[in-house]
């Protein structure tokens, strides 16, 4: 997977101005190779589409995939004729390395992408793109596989698509219908912190996209289609079918493995109500109590054949001792990690110490019912024995999750968000993540705070900074300067070759304007 560094932390939602100037809203990439017969009539379709309908300004970007025919004579000559419509060549192949290309270099807050056959009914893309202007949502995908959406297509592309989705299910265990259909949004700012984490350039790279984000706990909203097959379409299905399934078993692997630095984009956001600290509901407790519970179940099977195990060498209080250290040292260290989610090996040694003590409280518990058997019974069955011990080890389990959620890994809020800074010098999420919270002072071990995510997004050099500024607050805001008493010369913008700059275009030739 990729290794790029990581871009930071993403900013709160925050719902597009109504009041729109400078920039487009959308940008929709048709990604292209050898269409040269049906790209004319579907940019000129969409285009008509979104004059008549999308109330924000776009943009339309024809992303030539090293085409060898005529389509990039027919892409220039679209792009001099529309206004709205640029032309971007690549000269390799790879949906997804032009999508990567196109989504980079835009200025548009919310980007998406449609398969030129334009087989999806057009009237969904306002639906699609209305949750990521309104903040509401991360990623949008129209789905064929949706209970409202109407489909027309063959048997055995009804079937692949089918098996696919139920592929991903089973192996990334995947939420989302449909990964496939071409037809997809994005907001801009997501994008820049997942597109170097997606290493396909191909046909996975959208599936690829989607499972990282939903593993980071990003809002995908998808959106029931009506779609229409194409019958001519140059997709080779057995070909991608085959890369599909090699990306699939490349993106567990590193799932699997922890090669993606998905925890540091798990609820990134200033808005997420779960950050929220309310009184008299515990944070976290049904989660933890789940982990917890898987936990203690593994750890009881652990526990029950060690104790059957040293109990063929050694007497019933020895065995007992011996299963119950063992498997307590593993049960610390595994909801340490899992169940209350404390990384690093900072506190180590103190949280195995307490686990310790917790374990002396587990031992009088079983000890004490193994005494009272023997005391009842001078020479009890071993199943009589056993039986004992997992009714003795459910009350120990109670006691146990108790004793560490209060006591060996309580929630401290901001003192642990302090300590953690301390130690590490790097601010974990939920410190910084709050709306309205005070980032702590730099100090030698915190670098110096940057924009709060709940505060607008400052754009590259170059690029129109109006769409981060909300209703009340139109005006931009100045940049953050180290030293405010010493005025500081911005660097120039650097052009983007993809988009030149083009001269306003008057209201009166404007063809949505009301006369």
């Amino acid at each position: 997977m990729r290794t790029d560094p990581y871009p930071g932390t993403l900013p709160a939602r925050e719902h597009l101005p109504a009041a729109w100037a400078g920039t487009p809203v959308l940008d929709v990439v048709v990604p292209v190779f050898n269409e040269e017969k049906d790209l004319r009539p579907c940019v000129r379709r969409l285009h008509e589409h979104l004059t008549r309908t999308f109330p924000y300004a776009f943009r339309i970007t024809i992303a030539d995939n090293a085409s060898t025919d005529g389509t990039p004579l027919v892409a220039a000559d679209l792009e001099r004729r529309i206004e709205e419509v640029r032309s971007v060549r690549l000269e390799r192949k790879g949906r997804g390395r032009a999508l990567r290309t196109v989504w980079s270099a835009s200025d548009a807050p919310v980007l998406a992408y449609m398969d030129v056959d334009l087989s999806t009914d057009l009237n969904a893309l306002l639906p699609l793109v209305a949750p990521l202007i309104s903040g509401h949502s991360d990623l949008a995908v129209g789905s064929r596989l949706s209970r409202g959406s109407r489909v027309v297509r063959g048997a055995r592309r009804e079937f692949i698509s089918r098996g696919y989705n139920l592929i991903l299910r089973g192996s990334l265990q995947a939420r989302f219908s449909d990964a496939q259909c071409g037809f997809k949004a994005i907001r801009r700012d997501v994008a820049q912190v997942l597109l170097p984490l997606v290493e396909d350039g191909g046909w996975f790279f959208d599936t690829e996209l989607l499972v990282l984000a939903e593993r980071a706990g990003l809002r995908i909203h998808e959106v029931p289609v009506d779609w229409v097959d194409d019958p001519d379409s140059t997709v080779h299905i057995v070909r991608t079918a085959m890369e599909d399934l090699k990306g699939v078993w490349r993106v567990g692997r590193a799932l699997a493995t922890g090669a993606l630095p998905l925890d540091r984009l798990a609820r990134p956001f200033g808005d997420d109500p779960r950050d929220r600290d309310l009184a008299d509901v515990p944070r976290g407790l049904a989660r933890q109590l789940v982990g917890f519970c898987a936990v203690g179940a593994v750890s009881t099977v652990c526990y029950l054949l060690l104790y059957s195990a040293f109990r063929a060498v050694t007497g019933p209080q020895p065995a007992n001792l011996l299963a119950l250290l063992v498997s307590a040292v593993a049960n610390t260290a595994a909801n340490r990690r899992l169940t209350f989610r404390v990384r690093g090996r900072g506190g180590m040694v103190r949280h195995q110490a307490q686990g310790l003590v917790v374990l002396a409280i587990g031992l009088a518990l079983t000890s004490g019912s193994l005494a009272a058997l023997n005391t009842a019974s001078s020479d009890p069955a071993r199943s009589t024995e056993l039986a004992v011990l997992v009714a003795a080890n459910l009350a120990a389990t109670v006691m146990r999750f108790l004793l560490f959620r209060a006591w060996v890994f309580p929630d401290r809020g901001p003192a642990r968000a302090a300590d953690t800074v301390s130690r590490t010098g790097v601010t974990p999420w939920r410190a910084t993540s709050v709306r309205g919270a005070t980032a702590p002072a730099p100090g030698p071990s915190t670098p110096a705070p940057g924009p709060s995510p709940a505060s607008p997004i400052t754009p590259p050099p170059g690029q129109a900074a109006s769409w981060t500024t909300s209703e009340a607050d139109p005006a931009p805001r100045a940049p953050r300067t180290p030293e405010p008493e010493k005025p500081v010369t911005p660097p120039p913008a650097p052009a983007r070759p993809q988009f030149p700059a083009r001269p306003a275009r008057q209201p009166d030739h404007d063809p949505r304007t009301t006369r």
